[in-house]
């Protein structure tokens, strides 16, 4: 389907200038307003929701446009993230004060959840976290906070757990991601272990030692081999090709960034974090939101300038992410400055002797580098209508 026409004088450069980064963090909690671009009437795509989904839909439209963030690194310095203040690494039990609870009856839920999700208590969670200390405090972002747990039988997990909004916003936003979790099933897709609705809302994951990408490219744990950087590359985009076009309906993840990729202990790619993803029926051509969603470095320019969300979207931030696993550099470093901005000159020119991570020395495969940097520049293209869909550039890349 064509795409509403896009102007091309935007940047994302340009639009960093005019928001601070208070601004910013005020908008990533506040109520998104929601309108939608439709190409055929509603009633053609309410056809295609499955009849326990009706009853589903009309509750979240409150809080539809909601987000969580979840798995946001707390060495990452993009402007959405909130630095822990030295006090909150005590650990005590009155840090923690207790969520207020929505009347959640796991009965009334059981299509939102999968057979073999393990629903666990609040005394599981809380003796898995350390009572979610904070020194087990992994990420955290405008809705939710990440722990470290590690559950009886020793299995390492991240809890996320809501934290923020009224009770009708964070059950909106619980069962609005359990809806899109429900039905992803993929190898590069992050498992749900289980969940919990008690004394809060809860979403178990499997976490392995190696965290998120972000920790690995940002942090302080050495280089990261080329073979497992290509390898994630390859892995991300088959889990977001699987999300487009393997899914039922088309899932647009909205959030992919190298901070909600998490890999398995052997650096196997897992896409996380749902809070802001959304159905997109195959009517209609894109959403358009009205209010800030997402994460600086990673948004395209038909976002900033319109307000568009389709698949492209994501395609502009695996593009993003691509750099950043070629540079070692982040979307947005320290001063703002936004890998796109610095890459693009070298993309033009043809240069990459300057592109290419130093810590990587000439241990790169030139193939696959030669690879990766043309699936890069065709991801971060400008105008949407110029850049791939997912399986093209996994047939680009592999």
């Amino acid at each position: 389907m064509e795409e509403g026409k896009i102007e091309k004088d935007s940047t994302e450069e340009l639009f960093l200038d005019k928001v601070s980064e208070e601004s910013i963090r005020d908008a990533s909690e506040d109520d998104a307003d929601f309108t939608t671009s439709k190409s055929s009437s509603t009633s053609d795509s309410d056809g295609k929701f499955g009849s326990q989904w009706k009853g589903f839909i009309k509750r979240l439209k409150i809080g539809s446009g909601i987000h969580l963030h979840t798995f946001h690194p707390i060495i990452h310095s993009l402007p959405s993230i909130k630095m822990l203040p030295k006090w909150k690494s005590r650990t005590t039990q009155q840090s923690m004060p207790m969520v207020p609870t929505p009347n959640l009856d796991t009965n009334d839920l059981r299509h939102c959840f999968q057979s073999h999700w393990k629903n666990f208590c609040l005394s599981d969670l809380q003796k898995a976290t350390d009572n979610f200390s904070s020194d087990n405090l992994i990420g955290e972002g405008g809705s939710s906070e990440v722990y470290k747990g590690h559950l009886e039988d020793g299995q390492l997990v991240a809890v996320k757990r809501l934290i923020r909004g009224t009770q009708e916003e964070m059950t909106a936003d619980y069962l609005s991601e359990l809806g899109i979790l429900v039905h992803v099933n993929h190898p590069n897709i992050a498992n749900v272990i289980g969940y919990g609705v008690e004394g809060g809302m809860h979403l178990v994951l499997p976490l392995s030692p190696h965290g998120s990408l972000a920790n690995l490219l940002n942090g302080e744990k050495g280089k990261l081999a080329w073979r497992y950087r290509y390898n994630i590359a390859l892995g991300s985009a088959a889990g977001l090709a699987y999300l487009h076009e393997g899914c039922r309906r088309r899932i647009i993840h909205r959030d992919i960034k190298t901070a909600n990729v998490l890999l398995t202990e052997d650096y196997e790619a897992q896409i996380s974090d749902f809070g802001l993803a959304k159905w997109l029926p195959d009517q209609w051509t894109h959403l358009t939101v009205s209010q800030f969603e997402g994460t600086f470095g990673y948004l395209p320019p038909e976002f900033f300038m319109h307000g568009i969300v389709d698949e492209k979207t994501d395609v502009y931030a695996f593009g993003v992410l691509l750099l950043e696993l070629i540079s070692g550099r982040p979307a947005l470093d320290e001063s703002r400055n936004s890998v796109v901005m610095w890459a693009k000159p070298m993309l033009l020119s043809k240069n990459h002797s300057g592109f290419v991570d130093p810590s990587l020395g000439d241990t790169y495969n030139s193939e696959q580098m030669n690879r990766m940097v043309m699936v890069a520049s065709l991801c971060i293209q400008q105008a949407s209508t110029d850049r791939p869909q997912m399986s093209q550039a996994c047939n680009l890349q592999f």
